[in-house]
């Protein structure tokens, strides 16, 4: 939460007059720095909690916790969420006697004693977030409050503090919930400002980088919360072309043509952005797509082909790692082919710099020699690499597979960007969504971890 951000501005005024009645005359300073100010807090959470006044007074003193909050200093912050999780999680006492009572319970007394159990095991700073939900832009604060959160890994306290907010954010975020809208270039200002400043796959570089993304042979989709109408959850970009698109810089190009997109035939997913980090973990992204894909076939009869073009950002870091490791699955042929090319001593020595040069892509002879090795690894990585899960080690191929997705062709030298050259050699892959197949694909992977692949890219593992 950036204390110049409009929506911290926003949640200081519209919090005022509701938190004013209750305001303690205690100054708590920014950065809570003694232990009288860790008091005066911990004595504003307990507040929270008691059922003193009604409703009326416990929104007061919600939105009085709640400005508490925002005006700490980062370090304040951190010192507040550590008391919270520290403070006021599960009492073990009562949970101890509590699971007594369930294991002596008669069988007809089972069921009051488990439900004395399960509130027993709520915490009762779950209790005090859930009073933010009715509050102006409260759940809007909890989002970013969580965001905050994350950023502090450290200590049991606080991941079960993360995964109480991440399990009420969810329920409260349910795809059920949402609302899917079509923002386009007459969208309020305000909202494509924000577009561009969340887009994180591909930068939005000026107002002229975003209306060419929002032509008529374009499409910007978005899901939206009903408590959160003017904040974008996750949104998608969609290119309406004719074939695959192997390029991501050529979709981009603000000076070619616009196309007929009645005539197309392919819808290419090129961006997918979580535009709230506090909603990490909390997956959009799949119904998304289904929903954009319903959409655009109503739309648009002669579109058959849906896939997108996606970076593979873990590449360049697995490469790292495994000539680190000295596993990188490469012959003697292709280090000595890497090694002349590169003018290194070896071929590992090459491919350690290689991501954080960009020179090379202006060699077409090197570019003629590395595309077959690296192609060959970067097929080997999306589909044999795996976590510790069993599942793809790459996100996004992870993420797509899960959806039901294909691999279906590598691309050499799509995205010539800075960020594309370091994070896979400027190499990006199409996923293709098989309407008739997406189920089946789905089940393989999710069940037995198994990656469904083109004849294509199957064969370049072979070489």
């Amino acid at each position: 939460m950036s204390e110049s951000s409009s929506l911290f501005k926003r949640l200081l005024g519209a919090w005022h007059d509701i938190a004013d009645s209750v305001t303690s005359n205690a100054k708590i300073s920014t950065d809570l720095s003694s232990q009288d100010d860790a008091d005066s807090l911990r004595e504003q959470m307990a507040a929270c909690l008691e059922a003193r006044g009604g409703e009326v007074s416990a929104r007061a003193r919600a939105a009085a916790l709640g400005r508490t909050y925002l005006e700490l200093e980062p370090e304040g912050r951190q010192k507040f969420l550590r008391i919270l999780a520290d403070g006021f999680g599960p009492d073990a006492e009562s949970i101890d006697a509590a699971m007594a009572l369930v294991q002596a319970a008669a069988p007809e007394a089972r069921a009051e004693t488990q439900e004395k159990l399960r509130q027993a095991l709520e915490p009762p700073r779950l209790r005090l977030l859930t009073q933010f939900n009715g509050l102006p832009e409260g759940v809007k604060f909890l989002v970013d409050l969580r965001s905050d959160l994350m950023e502090l890994s450290d200590g049991p306290e606080l991941k079960a503090l993360n995964a109480d907010l991440r399990s009420l954010l969810a329920s409260w975020f349910d795809v059920g919930f949402l609302e899917l809208r079509r923002i386009t270039w007459d969208s309020p200002a305000s909202l494509l400002e924000k577009l561009i400043a969340y887009e994180a796959v591909h930068e939005i570089r000026s107002w002229d980088d975003l209306k060419n993304r929002l032509e008529a042979d374009r499409r910007l989709f978005a899901f939206f919360h009903p408590r959160m109408p003017d904040e974008p959850l996750i949104f998608v970009q969609v290119a309406l072309v004719n074939g695959l698109a192997g390029n991501v810089n050529a979709l981009l190009d603000e000076s070619a043509p616009v196309n007929d997109p009645s005539e197309a035939d392919t819808a290419i997913f090129y961006s997918i952005t979580n535009a709230q980090k506090g909603l990490a973990g909390i997956s959009f992204g799949g119904f998304l797509i289904k929903r954009v894909v319903d959409e655009l076939q109503v739309e648009f009869a002669k579109l058959k082909t849906f896939s997108t073009l996606s970076p593979i950002p873990g590449f360049a870091r697995w490469v790292t790692r495994s000539l680190g490791e000295g596993s990188l699955p490469i012959n003697d042929e292709d280090h000595g082919a890497l090694a002349e090319i590169l003018g290194a001593e070896d071929g590992q020595t090459g491919l350690e710099t290689l991501f954080d040069d960009t020179n090379w892509t202006a060699d077409e002879e090197k570019l003629a020699a590395l595309e077959p090795v690296l192609t060959k690894l970067c097929a080997r990585y999306i589909l044999r690499e795996k976590n510790s899960r069993g599942r793809a080690r790459d996100p996004v191929a992870h993420f797509h597979l899960t959806n039901g997705a294909q691999v279906e062709r590598l691309n050499w030298l799509a995205d010539a960007s800075v960020q594309g050259l370091s994070q896979s050699a400027g190499m990006m892959v199409n996923y293709l969504y098989n309407l008739s197949k997406i189920e089946a694909n789905h089940e393989r992977y999710t069940g037995d971890g198994k990656v469904s692949a083109s004849t294509m890219v199957n064969r370049l593992l072979k070489k």
